[in-house]
């Protein structure tokens, strides 16, 4: 596959007093007609992070035509798993609910940080999340009991699918991290069954990030992308017969970095969807985001 980049089409400049800086983890809602809202975290000047979004239209998508003027999800009261911050995860739309899943950030002492994933949901249509509960959904116990990060989840007919990163050990610094991404099933969306199955593992020792992975079905093949990390992210590609097990492509991708602009030493978070015969990526660039949203179309 070959993805053609089309530019970055938002980065914030000071929008909003909690979205001072970076638009990242892109996440797309369609609204019918051309028209998505495209969901991502954003930082005040403390560098929180909070969820907001911005909405364009698919046939001019470098002409953003609303940006949220108050958060979808900000961070917790004091204490709470979510008090340093809340992060875009993933949106599913299932029995009429929109559910919102969401990283809550801790800053750590002992080490950098300490996530969970949390959930809010909403109705079918613009009706405000709700965080389902103070506490997070899936946090760290016997599977993962370093930290946890972005989950892509997945209705998949009477079964609920997660694919999330996970830590397998902390360290003297953040190279020693060793974060996987993993595997989790549900029968509501909201009780996970953990078994601790590593989907994707690291494939070197130069490498030790894998994140933000972003599934989708497609003829009945799973098929996923993530970011992956040595020196600096880069997008990755997978594919899996039955979700759990799966084969490494990052030679497929089909994308890099550009020789130069806002997305030429880091590119991540990408996010794929389709829309009227087309497939579509939404994905980050330098400075984990800093630099905002780009798009791309994938060549037929």
């Amino acid at each position: 596959m070959k993805w053609i980049k089309h530019g970055l089409i938002f980065c914030p400049e000071n929008e909003r007093d909690w979205m001072t800086s970076h638009a990242a983890n892109p996440v797309p809602e369609a609204l019918g007609g051309g028209m998505f809202r495209i969901y991502f975290s954003c930082r005040d000047k403390s560098s929180r992070s909070s969820i907001g979004f911005l909405e364009l239209d698919l046939k001019n998508p470098s002409k953003v035509l609303r940006v949220s003027s108050h958060p979808v999800i900000q961070p917790g009261t004091l204490g709470l798993f979510d008090d340093s911050g809340a992060a875009m995860g993933c949106l599913v739309n299932a029995d009429n609910k929109r559910y919102l899943y969401y990283l809550g950030w801790n800053l750590g002492v002992t080490v950098p940080w300490r996530n969970s994933i949390g959930l809010a949901i909403s109705g079918p249509s613009d009706s405000l999340f709700t965080k389902y509960t103070q506490a997070p959904i899936v946090d760290r116990g016997p599977a993962d009991p370093f930290s946890i990060s972005y989950p892509s989840v997945m209705r998949d007919g009477p079964l609920w699918r997660m694919w999330y990163g996970s830590n397998l050990s902390w360290g003297a610094n953040e190279r020693n991290m060793a974060h996987v991404i993993k595997y989790a099933e549900s029968v509501d969306g909201i009780h996970w069954d953990r078994q601790g199955h590593i989907a994707i593992p690291l494939k070197s020792s130069q490498e030790y990030a894998l994140s933000k992975p972003w599934v989708i079905k497609d003829a009945g093949i799973f098929k996923m992308w993530y970011s992956h990390r040595g020196e600096r992210y880069r997008i990755g590609y997978a594919e899996s017969v039955d979700g759990k097990h799966w084969e490494r492509m990052d030679d497929k991708a089909g994308i890099d970095v550009s020789e130069s602009g806002w997305d030429s030493e880091m590119i991540e978070y990408a996010c794929v969807f389709d829309y009227e015969g087309q497939r579509y990526m939404l994905y980050n660039g330098n400075r984990y985001a800093k630099t905002g949203i780009g798009l791309a179309i994938l060549e037929q």
